[in-house]
């Protein structure tokens, strides 16, 4: 019985869905057969749209936002194809005011991943174990670029063995950059830079890693003693980088925030390379939540430029404070609290930032293994900051849970996030196409949460419209609705007929009759 009653229940539940669409088709036919002989256009007077107004006031009541306006920018603009003139730059404003135009995709700015793995020893494991493709050719060419920027890129004094690894940067394939260091180190081998590729292509483990590290470091040592030439400092600044990226993935932590910290003071004009933001990583595994607060009020300023990174550690911070102790339902009765306050702030801000990392930080998407390049605010920076710091926020009692309750309250924050936002510029509309270069096919990008419309708003203004057309219709047309109304009804209730005169013929008369004495 109860497997009859379910059947019956999702018969119904589909039928009510496939009822909804035939009747909304239905409508949309008719008006449009009707519009020009009926001059539709000609009876809209404001007598026969109360109901739509009265629905209207309802809706911006509630929701603090006009319904029309909403289903136009959100639905039919995109159908028709609609984009902003260049009179409309008044709408694409930052915080301050000032006209900010919305973001192409040329200027959509690619940034070098402060955390990115190890090719030989991470990355060329995992396609060794699902044979896919962590890196797509758009990541590793931009890869390419950087290196012959950063290390080779001295043009006026160019030693052979410098193009030799010039070439060897731009091969595609890795077993034929691998031969070109190793021939770069025949011609000189005193060739930081091919010691380099080896440790980042050929090496399977972080400690193989570490060693042609610091082979490469002890000849860069000794370069440096007779030239400073700018590529050699570059080199020397990434080589001391990767070594403590080694000493935090073989556990010694307190030797790579030493490490870091004599970096950031050793060069402080670098900060475009974001060396605190592995900083802030190793801090945060170490648990030394003052020192992690320390690092932030230096490069969380209004000057420099956010990451999710900042964003999200500051939000981490907050929330640890409260999150143990929170509860929605206590919170709903008496209020936020001043210090759950701005952690949901926090939260907010956070989230405006960057919409796609609460998803995979509370695990309702998968995550890959990251970029060698992300976009800021885009999906691949997502990946990358909740691949390292998922770990962190697990291990605040509570903080996922805070996470969990706020971080969707954004979008209320923020209706039209493409053209306005709260506390940032607006969201650039480029980012997902950029991300579709950086991530692998595989992954299924993000793209910025829309706000959706609850079904029974959509079907209240539906069918406030189709009462108000039908009134309209037949207080204009009285005699054609009614025979409208005649067909339609003889129409709808054909089937009932068809299957009423089958039933007589099956059944025998007396069964008719002893039914109509009942």
């Amino acid at each position: 019985m109860g497997e009859v009653r379910e059947m019956l229940k999702s018969w119904l539940s589909c039928s009510w869905t496939y009822l909804c669409l035939i009747w909304f088709g239905m409508v949309l036919i008719m008006i449009y057969v009707l519009w020009s002989p009926l001059k539709l256009q000609e009876s809209l007077t404001s007598g026969n749209l109360e109901q739509l107004h009265i629905f209207e006031w309802w809706y911006f009541r509630k929701y603090g936002t006009s319904f029309i306006e909403q289903v136009s920018v959100s639905h039919l603009r995109p159908l028709l194809g609609g984009v902003e003139s260049s009179s409309t730059t008044g709408l694409f404003s930052s915080v301050n005011g000032e006209a900010e135009p919305r973001p192409s995709v040329s200027e959509c700015k690619v940034w070098r991943n402060p955390l990115n793995l190890f090719r030989g020893a991470e990355y060329n494991r995992y396609t060794w174990v699902t044979g896919k493709e962590p890196l797509t050719y758009y990541d590793m060419n931009l890869s390419a670029q950087d290196h012959q920027t950063f290390f080779t890129g001295d043009t006026q004094q160019l030693r052979p063995e410098d193009a030799v690894m010039q070439k060897a940067w731009r091969e595609r394939n890795p077993q034929a950059r691998i031969r070109a260091a190793y021939q770069a180190i025949k011609i000189n081998h005193e060739c930081a830079a091919a010691y380099v590729l080896l440790a980042e292509e050929e090496a399977t483990t972080i400690t193989e890693a570490e060693r042609l590290f610091k082979k490469a470091l002890m000849l860069l040592i000794f370069v440096l003693c007779q030239s400073t030439a700018g590529k050699d400092i570059n080199l020397l600044v990434y080589i001391k980088r990767r070594l403590a990226m080694c000493a935090r993935k073989l556990g010694r932590i307190k030797e790579a925030v030493k490490m870091m910290r004599e970096l950031m003071k050793e060069f402080p004009l670098l900060g475009m390379l974001n060396i605190h933001e592995n900083l802030l990583e190793a801090l945060l595994e170490l648990q030394a939540y003052a020192d992690v607060q320390a690092v932030l009020s230096k490069y969380d300023d209004i000057s420099l430029p956010k990451s999710a990174t900042i964003c999200y550690t500051s939000a981490l911070l907050k929330a640890r404070a409260v999150s143990d102790k929170f509860s929605p339902e206590a919170a709903s009765r008496r209020g936020l609290s001043t210090a759950e306050m701005n952690a949901v702030e926090a939260i907010h801000r956070a989230v405006e930032f960057n919409p796609h990392v609460p998803k995979y930080l509370l695990e309702m998407k998968s995550l890959i293994l990251p970029p060698e390049h992300i976009l800021k605010r885009g999906d691949s920076e997502a990946v990358a900051y909740a691949f390292f710091h998922l770990q962190h926020w697990k291990r605040a009692e509570g903080a996922l849970n805070l996470l969990h309750c706020t971080w969707e309250g954004t979008f209320r924050i923020i209706p039209y996030p493409l053209e306005k936002g709260h506390l940032f510029y607006p969201y650039p509309g480029c980012t997902e196409t950029a991300d579709r270069e950086l991530l692998p096919s595989f992954h299924e990008v993000s793209v910025y949460p829309k706000k959706e419309l609850p079904f029974f708003i959509l079907f209240t203004a539906g069918l406030c419209s189709f009462t108000a057309m039908l009134a309209m219709l037949t207080h204009q047309f009285p005699e054609l609705m009614g025979i409208f109304a005649k067909a339609f009804f003889s129409t709808l209730f054909a089937p009932l007929g068809f299957f009423a005169d089958k039933m007589e013929s099956f059944m025998p008369s007396s069964f008719w009759h002893q039914l109509t004495r009942i």
